[in-house]
């Protein structure tokens, strides 16, 4: 029996009892294989497990824990983490976790323009959170405590507005002028993050160098896509970490190049954080 989309249901999100109770009935034995919803309790994902004796989860769910786990706490090294992406405020847990486990980190994407304010550089237009300077130094202050070396933009592809056609240049990272942005990393900086990928045994990719959607900026995540395929060629170990990350790995056709692709961008983030996860919880209860 195919049911259709639990969603359409308001007791499926609120992960209500009753309605669990009720699907439990359709079935005598619970497989969950739905990694990219595990983050969530939910009443077809995570409650209606308690109503059932036999429970597993699918090959899917399997491997993404099993390859979140190799890079978590069997690394080769040396160890890259690369973090892109808009803000900072969205990945604080996971490079806070990471700074215990990688030998580099690299941060990219329109989060590196909050490091590069805090650091007094001038950013012009771009994406900032104000409200994360302090934090961005105290990460900077971690990772040297922990001897993790910090890849920052060096240089940025810059546009006067947000759009594709936007009229472009290249400047240094911390001399974005006003009324531009920066939309991409620029050649010295993929240069220099591509030599560190490329010479790692393991690479977490999690979040685009620059807004990738456009053609005209996108070279930055296409030239680190490059990178982690030649990593993983060299025998290295790659986990591309869900969402955008995945989509522009698969839109490359570098999808069966790399180690592995996740489906779950939340919930790989919040179990790389060191969160229980309520879907697999349930299912080892």
């Amino acid at each position: 029996l195919l049911l259709n989309n639990l969603r359409f249901y308001k007791e499926e999100t609120k992960g209500d009892d009753v309605f669990a109770e009720k699907l439990s009935k359709l079935g005598d034995v619970y497989v969950n294989d739905a990694f990219g919803t595990a983050h969530r309790a939910h009443a077809s994902t995570t409650i209606v497990a308690k109503y059932f004796s036999d429970k597993v989860c699918g090959y899917v769910m399997q491997a993404e824990l099993d390859n979140a786990e190799k890079v978590l706490n069997n690394p080769n090294r040396p160890f890259t983490a690369i973090m892109g992406g808009a803000k900072v405020s969205d990945k604080i847990m996971i490079i806070e976790k990471l700074l215990d486990k990688v030998d580099n980190l690299i941060i990219g994407g329109g989060m590196s323009y909050t490091f590069t304010k805090a650091k007094g550089g001038q950013i012009g237009n771009s994406l900032c959170e104000d409200d994360k300077l302090e934090l961005t130094k105290e990460l900077e202050a971690k990772a040297k405590e922990k001897g993790v070396n910090l890849y920052l933009p060096i240089d940025n592809k810059i546009a006067d507005d947000f759009n594709n056609d936007a009229n472009s240049d290249f400047v240094d990272g911390d001399k974005i002028p006003d009324g531009w942005m920066g939309l991409d990393i620029g050649p010295e900086t993929i240069k220099m993050f591509s030599e560190v990928v490329a010479n790692s045994k393991t690479v977490l990719w999690n979040g685009p160098m620059g807004v990738f959607e456009f053609p005209n900026f996108a070279t930055g995540t296409e030239s680190i896509a490059k990178s982690v395929v030649a990593a993983t060629e060299n025998n290295g170990f790659s986990l591309i970490g869900g969402g955008d990350s995945a989509s522009a790995i698969n839109n490359l056709g570098y999808g069966d190049k790399v180690s592995y692709v996740s489906t779950g961008g939340g919930a790989l983030l919040e179990y790389m954080e060191g969160k229980v996860l309520p879907g697999v919880a349930a299912l080892e209860d």
